[in-house]
């Protein structure tokens, strides 16, 4: 009877550390510890897209709503790609890119001004309004564990704009604007399990210097499934605000947007 119980113990013992063990293990998932970090995938931003292109010898123009007043379209499917270098322990440099373009074609039911010219309601114009944002940053991990990373980075949101109206008999006026947005960032990524993680990013500044006034908020969410050792996939969600004045010699460019929508990704990190 004595040995029975033993071997029952001894059982319950062999069977009960590991189980422990595994409970107390920390997860260690591959986007927290490789060295390169990289993903692409599709973002379905909708956007809301308010311009004015005031002339300095024609005086203010109008603020243009593009969706409503000029029909271009508030939702489309576009490229993301993103990718991560882990260049120390705690240092991380991280460049993440995405474009907008879209064009409209409306009869206007308003009076327009752009850049000193006037579009007269119930003129056909042609739109267009390009965008496009590469970030870049460099970050400091002030807290890093195995399963956990929370840091602060500087970079920059370079906004490029491109953005025209045009009809028969008037031409076409356009705008043309690059601007380097610094901001400040603070970052966290945690492993759930050696193949689920999740990861959290907030972008924010304001700023005036040179010739541009402006202001950037940038927030993103992501839920990463790396069911292999070098291939994940990923749900996301992606938020920009951009205000943006810009004053040039002929001409003053004021700029307000913002995206908002998800992101569905593949990723591989080694």
């Amino acid at each position: 009877m004595h040995a029975i119980r033993f071997a029952v113990a001894g059982a319950t013992l062999v069977i009960c550390l590991p189980l422990a063990h595994a409970q107390d293990a920390v997860p260690i998932h591959p986007a927290l510890h490789d060295s390169f970090y990289f993903a692409a995938g599709a973002f379905v931003p909708k956007t809301t897209t308010s311009a004015q292109l005031d002339s300095t010898n024609l005086g203010a123009g109008v603020n243009v709503d593009f969706e409503r007043m000029l029909g271009i379209t508030t939702q489309k499917t576009v490229p993301d790609a993103i990718a991560r270098w882990r260049f120390a322990d705690r240092w991380r440099l991280e460049v993440e890119y995405f474009e907008l373009n879209r064009n409209g074609d409306k009869v206007l039911e308003q009076n327009i001004t752009w850049n000193g010219q006037t579009f007269t309601a119930g003129t056909e114009v042609v739109s267009k309004f390009d965008f496009s944002d590469i970030r870049t940053s460099v970050g400091y991990s002030f807290f890093r564990t195995a399963d956990k990373d929370l840091g602060v980075a500087f970079g920059f949101h370079m906004a490029s704009y491109d953005a025209a109206l045009s009809a028969a008999g008037k031409g076409t006026e356009s705008a043309k604007v690059l601007a380097p947005l610094p901001v400040l960032s603070v970052y966290g990524q945690f492993a759930l399990t050696e193949t689920w993680a999740v990861g959290a990013r907030l972008d924010r500044f304001v700023m005036s210097y040179d010739i541009y006034q402006g202001n950037v908020t940038s927030m993103a969410l992501d839920l990463n499934y790396q069911p292999f050792r070098h291939v994940g996939f990923g749900l996301g969600y992606r938020s920009l605000f951009i205000g943006l004045t810009a004053t040039g010699s002929n001409a003053t460019g004021k700029f307000q947007q913002t995206f908002q929508g998800p992101l569905l990704y593949m990723n591989a990190s080694f």
